[in-house]
Order: structure tokens, then sequence, then C-alpha cells
């Protein structure tokens, strides 16, 4: 087994701690699907001071917070609405690295913040509404458009598009924008190099040292082929060990695969893992469009398979998902018992 190297100190309120003990907690599903049904323009991505700016900006998402929030504040009331315990922030892409693509590395602090804030508001909506049934919000940070352990060119092995130094500095600034935003987690998601994934968690702690105060800490992987590895060859084991030194409140697996794919690397770390575990599929394989076709009962039936194993404490959607597949999860995890952590102390 794993230990964890120390006990964190919370300064947040521990109701989601004492949550985790008692039932399988909900995350909320894909963000980008549901902004796709909006069908937005360009227009839509610009404000008065983004009027001029040089750079194209559809399909910047992150963007979204601060040019339509409403937009981004409906999604969010979508999914708690549907059952989800846990949202996440409208920030996949929300560092100066991935943000430069559109020129706007300058946005980031306020397009962290601002959707923290946003979220922070529709998660007390519902928590006031429903006391008995308090909503969190998990500060999503993506993996960044690129990768500190391959080279994207493959006649120079050896060139990086970026160095462990630039992920933290870019990290810290996300996660301080984050957590002033009034997110209840940090949430280090589709991770498919592990580096990249180490240089957030020491820009994460960082940022703990220096403001005093420690939130959860999820990660979360991606295994990206029937391989069971990452894109950077790690297998789920070997991933779980590279993240162990920090005491995480879960570790999980997402993206690239359904519920059914995803099923052994889960068995995996839930025999290995001293961490709770989570888990947000996608809804199935995408089909030859890029879409996905598993309907709310096909991704429910099969997520169902894993929490009868007793192998899950988190539980959400990926790409592909919207608010009638979290219902449909949501209703199935409430008739199953969350995993029981091997001797995790966090839950002591």
């Amino acid at each position: 087994m794993l230990g964890l190297a120390f006990t964190p100190n919370y300064t947040m309120e521990n109701n989601i701690i004492n949550i985790l003990k008692d039932r399988i907690l909900v995350l909320d599903g894909a963000m980008g699907t549901m902004i796709q049904r909006y069908k937005l323009e360009e227009e839509d991505f610009r404000n008065e001071a983004l009027k001029n700016h040089s750079h194209p900006l559809k399909g910047n998402n992150d963007l979204l917070s601060i040019t339509k929030p409403e937009i981004i504040k409906e999604i969010h009331a979508k999914y708690y609405e549907a059952g989800a315990d846990i949202a996440e922030t409208n920030t996949f892409s929300g560092t100066t690295i991935a943000q430069a693509d559109y020129g706007l590395e300058h946005l980031v602090y306020d397009l962290n913040y601002q959707s923290a804030k946003i979220a922070r508001e529709v998660a007390e909506e519902f928590t006031k509404r429903e006391p008995n049934k308090p909503r969190f919000v998990a500060g999503a940070i993506g993996p960044t458009n690129r990768t500190c352990s391959i080279s994207p060119d493959v006649n120079d092995p050896g060139y990086r598009a970026t160095s462990y130094d630039e992920l933290v500095t870019a990290y810290k600034q996300q996660a301080k924008a984050l957590i002033d935003g009034g997110v209840d987690i940090l949430l280090v998601e589709t991770i498919f190099d592990t580096l990249n994934a180490k240089a957030a968690l020491f820009a994460i702690e960082e940022v703990f040292d220096e403001i005093g105060k420690e939130l959860p800490i999820m990660v979360s992987g991606t295994i990206t082929d029937a391989s069971g590895r990452t894109l950077t060859g790690q297998t789920t084991e070997a991933f779980l060990i590279s993240v162990s030194h920090v005491p995480l409140l879960s570790i999980g697996l997402n993206c690239a695969l359904g519920a059914k794919e995803l099923r052994p690397y889960l068995q995996v770390l839930s025999k290995e893992s001293e961490f709770l575990i989570s888990a947000h599929p996608n809804a199935g394989l995408p089909n030859e469009f890029g879409q996905y076709d598993e309907t709310p009962e096909q991704m429910a039936a099969q997520i169902e398979v894993f929490l009868k194993e007793g192998l899950i404490n988190i539980i959400g959607g990926c790409c592909g998902t919207t608010p009638p597949h979290i219902k449909a999860i949501a209703e199935v995890a409430a008739k199953y018992q969350p995993r029981v952590a091997n001797q995790l102390s966090i839950l002591a």
C-alpha cells in the first residue's frame, strides 16, 4: 500500500470530507459539450475590451466566463439541478501557456477568478435551496496544450515546447486565482503527462504555503488507449506512484475512454491507492464524426458495474455527457455505498 506523506490541515470546512464518508459524490458533466449547444459565434467571445483583439477567439470557452457569464452560470445550474454535488469551473485552458494561442495571457487571472466566482454563486444558491445537499466547486486545472515529457517535433526528440519551471509559474497563477474566486477543491485533470501534473501539484503546494491555507486536491489522469497507459507511456499504477507524494483527496481517471473501457484501470487504482477514487468517463467512445452516442441510461448501466464492485467515491462525466447523463448517474450512485478507503487518514 502507498502511504500519505502527511495529513493535510485543511482550513476549509470539513463538510465534504464528512459527506464522503457516507455517500458517493457526483461530479458534473462536460462543459464543452454544453457550450456547443449554444452555437456561439466569434462575437460571443468578444466584449468591448476585446472588440479589436487581433487573434480569433471563437472556441476559447474559458473566455465565456467574462463575455457570456450568464451561459456558464446556466450550465452550472443545469448540472446541479441534475444532481451534481460538485461543479468544475470553466477553466480547463486557464493558464498563460494555453491562452497564448489566443494572445490572452494578460486575462488569465481574471478568467480563473470570474469562473470560480460564477460557480461559487450558483453553488451557494443551490445549497441555500437544499441545505441537506451542499454543493461544492472544484477549480478545474487542465493539462495545458504542451507536454514537458515528449517532443512535438519527430525530427528533434530532445526538443520541448515548454519547461517544468514555465509550467509551475503558469499553474501557480491559475491556482491562486481559483482560490481567490472561492473554490472548495482543486482538480488537476485529464493528465496525459505526469510531469505536467507534478508541476501543477508543486505549484499548488507553493500557493498553499504562501497563502497559509490548504484545499483538498483531486488528481485525474487519462488512459489514452487499450494499452492502459497515459500518452507519455505510464501504466495506471506508475501514474499513481508518481503523484502519491502529495496528500490527495482523490485520484482517478477521466476522458479518452468510456465507462466500460475505464473499469480495469479503476480496479488497479482502487486496489493500490489509499486515496479516494474518482472517475468521470466519456459518454462512450466517439463515432466517426467525433460525436458521443451513449445514452444516459447506457452510461449509467456501465457505471453501475463498478459501483457494485465498490470502486468509487466520486463519479461524474466527461466528453459527451450532459445533465441527463449526470441525472442518470446520480440516481444509480445513490443506491450504493462509497468505496472504503485503504487505511486512509484523511477520513479518520
